[in-house]
């Protein structure tokens, strides 16, 4: 690379059940006016302030085609250069990051809203199922999820108490991350009595219905150090698409995960990940995905990641703290969950994360996942060096 692209600030808002409060492009703006106000930036084509947008939405989620026209009024996109990306925002910031390396632009806003609360969850993901043979039968990711979880623990003998101690420890780092929606302190029992929803997956288990956005600025190297004195670089990327049909697929394994996290540790020159990384964010929709993500990002080896669970390896002031924020299950939109770990992470290697700070954090990783059963999955290390 021949010039270095960075994050130079973060904004999230609260996360909530129910934003009826306020449209997307006002829920929008509450993160976005956060970081125009850090970095004093506005919105400007001649090389002083951002010049490019970049959103992330998703047009069943915000019930109309073509839902970034919802908030074009209120990112600087208006008349302007914008791009719209759907589903995982982790590729928003991809997509940003290609802008810039591509020469074309110097700095640029990326902004991720959801409003889970206005639709039903269910309806909208069994639109992601072929519409010929999967679709009629109602499945949903839910239900999708159910059999992975099942699959997994057959396969590698990895427990529902496990995968319960993913979802005390995420809700309880919750309790200090004053954006989390639902901070909790629960137990492994608490988690196994609450209401089954597809076996093996409980309430406890799945991430709540959530509302809310997400905002970042990028730069290219030079602009960057001009505008913090806290740049967090983007060092290695990459994602990777899964099959579509379910059946295609050994719903244990994360092919997709394991290619992109290959690629992006080559990019950052990371060879053991478990040493090297300080801190890392993982999309985590329901507590069994923790698991098996941490499989596939080479944490440790296939059918494994119960052992690290059990040993307190990612706890906080464990080897590998995992979702110190608390993660999806802790409440995130799906579209904005993917930003919300680059953002997490970047406040960690800022060395602004309060309560949830890992000592000395100067390597981390951000992941982000959408559709079935983690189809499509990408990849982010950073550091402040």
């Amino acid at each position: 690379m021949a010039e270095r692209v960075a994050i130079v600030a973060v904004a999230q808002t609260k996360y909530h059940p129910n934003r009826n409060d306020v449209n997307e492009g006002e829920m929008a703006y509450e993160a976005i006016e956060k970081v125009l106000q850090e970095t004093g930036l506005t919105f400007a084509d001649d090389g002083t302030g951002i010049d490019s947008s970049v959103t992330c939405s998703q047009d069943f989620w915000d019930g109309r085609t073509m839902s970034n026209l919802n908030i074009i009024s209120y990112d600087g996109s208006h008349l302007g250069t914008e791009d719209k990306v759907a589903a995982d925002s982790t590729n928003a910031i991809y997509c940003a990051f290609g802008q810039i390396l591509s020469g074309f632009h110097d700095i640029v806003l990326v902004i991720s809203h959801c409003k889970e609360s206005q639709s039903d969850r269910s309806i909208i993901e069994n639109c992601a199922f072929d519409p010929i043979f999967m679709r009629p039968l109602g499945f949903d990711f839910l239900t999708a999820a159910a059999l992975q979880a099942r699959r997994y623990m057959h396969k590698y003998g990895v427990t529902a108490e496990q995968f319960a101690k993913v979802a005390v420890k995420n809700r309880g780092n919750a309790k200090n991350n004053p954006v989390a929606q639902e901070p909790m302190d629960i137990t492994v029992k608490d988690v196994l009595r609450s209401k089954v929803l597809v076996d093996p997956i409980r309430l406890l288990d799945t991430k709540p219905t959530s509302d809310g956005a997400c905002a970042m600025i990028l730069a290219r190297e030079e602009k960057a150090r001009k505008l913090t004195a806290r740049p967090v670089w983007i060092t290695g990327i990459s994602n990777c698409y899964e099959t579509h049909y379910l059946g295609d697929r050994d719903l244990a394994e994360c092919d997709a995960l394991v290619s992109a996290a290959r690629r992006a540790y080559e990019m950052a020159g990371i060879s053991n990940p478990v040493k090297e990384i300080d801190v890392a964010e993982i999309c985590d929709e329901y507590s069994y995905q923790e698991l098996l993500w941490m499989e596939g990002l080479g944490f440790c080896g296939r059918g494994e990641a119960g052992k690290l669970i059990d040993a307190g390896v990612t706890q906080m002031g464990g080897q590998l703290p995992v979702n110190p924020s608390g993660g999806m299950l802790s409440g995130n939109p799906t579209v904005v969950a993917g930003m919300a770990r680059v953002a997490e992470v970047a406040l960690q290697l800022r060395g602004e994360a309060g309560k949830r700070q890992v000592p000395g954090a100067s390597i981390a990783l951000a992941h982000g996942v959408t559709g079935i059963c983690g189809q499509h999955q990408c990849v982010m290390v950073l550091s402040n060096k």
